[in-house]
């Protein structure tokens, strides 16, 4: 008897051994168009047979018309109408068999399609649509995304879609993987900033629920286990909102408060994302130039941040430092026309970059007080002995010295004189005070230092070079007087002081440099019951007078400068350091520079002195400083949102320093003059004057 389950062929152990080809070929017979409309039910089940070890018996019903099932069409000769039904029975199991009359319940009889009906389309997943092949399998294409070529369509397609997910999640640093294939079809876009996505000191944005976290790509590695992969080690940088309406990044804020996890996908940072964040928040700021890659994207600096906790500038020489600083310093003087600035120019470079904004100062015309000098200056100049002759020296002259101040009328309305006292005094008076202690002295005691002093200050007041600073003609009280037209105190129009110290004697322009930074510091302080009045102290060449431990001289130039920088800001004095040599400078001034501005550094021991010194989620950018163009910097602190890599404006032909390198070519082809020129040289040489 035939099994009466329902289910064919009947269930036995030797069904399993019948080869799965030959049941998906019966399967497929059985599903094909019945021939027979008229065909009971009986004589359906009889027309294929499962072969089994015990055949039933012959059934009661009438005869089928054929009992041998047919043979299976070659895999060549496909019927000409594709069949689609509904999921097959399980594994031993056929489908019920239709009733009589050949139809099958509508629950129970699959649905056939033919290549002329329009078949039902089935739902896919974006993860279906976007998932990457496999093996062999063709891509399936994505009309919101590709065009009928593949290729991604453009118009911001590109930042919609990831081009890597985040693999590994660090305080310090974290990896993402990149996708080759979509950085290559990101070099295409239109937008520079999603062209570059991906690429070494570029910003990529992740998603951590609904806010966009930003990063920069810090260093590139093939992935070894991944064909077309690369892995790359990311800084973070701070987190922003997403507009509701453009999809965009906004309030963007620095700091991260909520870390990505593995498998979170990376997008490319947009030019209006950058925008965004480089849009000012409504602080006061200077614009210097363009945001690298971008073209139209403004770079600014936050006046009160930069100001506030110092800043360095720093770049080998023929890079545009010169012309970097004179940029910085006009917008600040454009924004701000009633600022105090005072910047020290060794070279004589910054005159002719200020002569329309700002008073120049030079031997001709700095008119320096001597006596302005406190008593480890006095020292600097007037004492040239070393080890323990120079304690015997220094202990007669701070004697000497505070008897001198104490003889002017100013010390009879001051209770109390110190040897530090900015008070006047004759430089007469302190030789003869010299000689009358001379002359005291018993026959056991030596007057070799007094002598010694003695003729130091002699030489210095009969030296030319000298003369604007140990005039007889500067023993008048003028402090208050050389106070207000170095700090421009009012500024009137000129907010910065050039201090162009390149005629001054080398063995005494530390010294200068040292009082002038004294003074700012000393005024900054008793000045704290008065209206503040911050002021900005620019010194170029920094690493001459704030040399590092390896070529520290003890000089009263670096203490003073070391102490601006440790403390200045608490009194409103600012600091701005420029230098060529940064790894020459001390490290515990630069690193209390809250802003660096670092352009192209051709010393690997530059290099790798400012990375120390800037901020971990820099680090990225400050890879790409020996690749720097002329003219382009990085950026990093508290001066910017972010750290930016900026392309500086051009600045006007008579707002330049006269740092320009000289034309070899062109200048070595020009004769005719230079006997004359040889003659007047050697004038000013001989009289020491210009």
């Amino acid at each position: 008897m035939s099994d009466m389950s329902g289910s064919y062929p009947p269930k036995n152990d030797d069904a399993k051994s019948v080869d799965p080809m030959e049941r998906l070929r019966r399967a497929a017979r059985r599903h094909q168009p019945n021939p027979s409309p008229q065909l009971s039910e009986p004589a359906q089940q009889s027309a294929a047979p499962e072969p089994s070890a015990q055949p039933s018996p012959p059934p009661q019903s009438p005869p089928p018309q054929s009992t041998r099932p047919q043979a299976p069409p070659p895999p060549s000769r496909e019927p000409q109408e594709r069949v689609r039904s509904e999921p097959q029975a399980g594994p031993g199991q056929a489908p019920r068999a239709a009733p009589e009359g050949g139809r099958a319940p509508a629950s129970s009889q699959p649905r056939q399609h033919t290549e002329s009906e329009p078949q039902p389309s089935e739902p896919q997943s974006r993860v279906q649509r976007e998932a990457p092949p496999h093996n062999n399998e063709q891509p399936r294409r994505n009309p919101d995304r590709d065009d009928p070529s593949g290729e991604i369509k453009s118009g911001n397609a590109n930042a919609r879609h990831p081009i890597g997910r985040v693999m590994e999640i660090a305080g310090s640093e974290s990896h993402i993987a990149l996708d080759l294939e979509r950085l290559h079809q990101c070099m295409e876009d239109e937008d520079p900033s999603v062209a570059l996505a991906g690429q070494v000191g570029s910003q990529i944005k992740i998603r951590v629920g609904k806010n966009w976290l930003l990063a920069s790509v810090r260093t590139q590695k093939q992935d070894q286990h991944v064909a077309g992969g690369i892995m790359a080690a990311i800084d973070f940088l701070g987190e922003g909102q997403e507009e509701k309406l453009t999809g965009r990044l906004t309030r963007f804020r620095r700091g991260v408060t909520t870390y990505p996890v593995p498998g979170a996908e990376v997008y490319p940072a947009t030019s209006n994302d950058l925008r965004s964040i480089y849009a000012s928040d409504g602080r006061a700021n200077v614009p210097i130039g363009t945001v690298f890659p971008t073209k139209d994207i403004r770079a600014g600096l936050y006046i009160d941040a930069l100001l506030g906790k110092h800043f360095a500038l720093l770049g080998s020489t023929g890079t545009g430092k010169s012309t970097s600083a004179a940029l910085i310093l006009h917008r600040i003087c454009e924004s701000a026309p009633e600022g105090h600035i005072v910047m020290i120019d060794p070279h004589g470079e910054y005159a002719s970059a200020f002569s329309e904004t700002g008073m120049i100062f030079d031997v001709s015309n700095l008119q320096m007080p001597y006596w302005l000098m406190n008593f480890e200056e006095h020292c600097e100049v007037f004492l040239t002995s070393y080890g323990n002759e120079r304690q015997t020296d220094a202990d007669i002259l701070a004697r000497c010295l505070l008897k001198a101040r104490q003889k002017n009328r100013l010390a009879e309305t001051i209770n109390k004189i110190t040897v530090d006292s900015p008070i006047p005094y004759l430089l007469s008076d302190l030789t003869t005070i010299l000689q009358d202690e001379m002359g005291k002295l018993d026959k056991a005691s030596s007057s070799v230092p007094y002598m010694r002093i003695k003729t130091k200050i002699d030489e210095m007041k009969a030296d030319p070079r000298y003369q604007f600073m140990f005039s007889g003609m500067l023993v008048g009280d003028t402090m208050a007087d050389f106070i207000s037209k170095i700090f421009r105190l009012p500024a009137d129009g000129k907010p910065i002081s050039i201090i162009d110290v390149s005629g001054v004697p080398s063995d005494i322009t530390s010294t200068v440099v040292a009082v002038l930074s004294r003074l700012t510091f000393d005024y900054a302080i008793w000045s704290r019951d008065e209206k503040t009045r911050p002021i900005l102290l620019v010194c170029e060449e920094a690493h001459r007078y704030v040399p590092n431990e390896k070529h520290a001289d003890d000089s009263a130039v670096a203490s003073i400068l070391s102490r601006i920088a440790k403390e200045g800001r608490k009194y409103g004095i600012s600091l701005g350091l420029i230098t060529q040599r940064p790894s020459d400078l001390a490290e515990g001034v630069l690193s209390q520079c809250g802003t660096i501005i670092a352009m192209r550094l051709n010393n690997d021991r530059d290099q790798a002195f400012v990375k120390a010194a800037i901020p971990e989620g820099a680090r990225g950018f400050l890879d790409s400083i020996p690749a720097l163009r002329n003219r382009e910097c990085i950026i990093s602190g508290e001066g910017v949102a972010i750290p930016i890599r900026v392309s500086f404006d051009t600045l006007e032909e008579h707002k330049r320093p006269a740092s320009d390198d000289p034309s070899f070519s062109q200048l070595w082809n020009d004769r005719g003059g230079e006997e004359d020129a040889v003659a007047r040289t050697v004038s000013r040489w001989r009289s020491q004057g210009r």
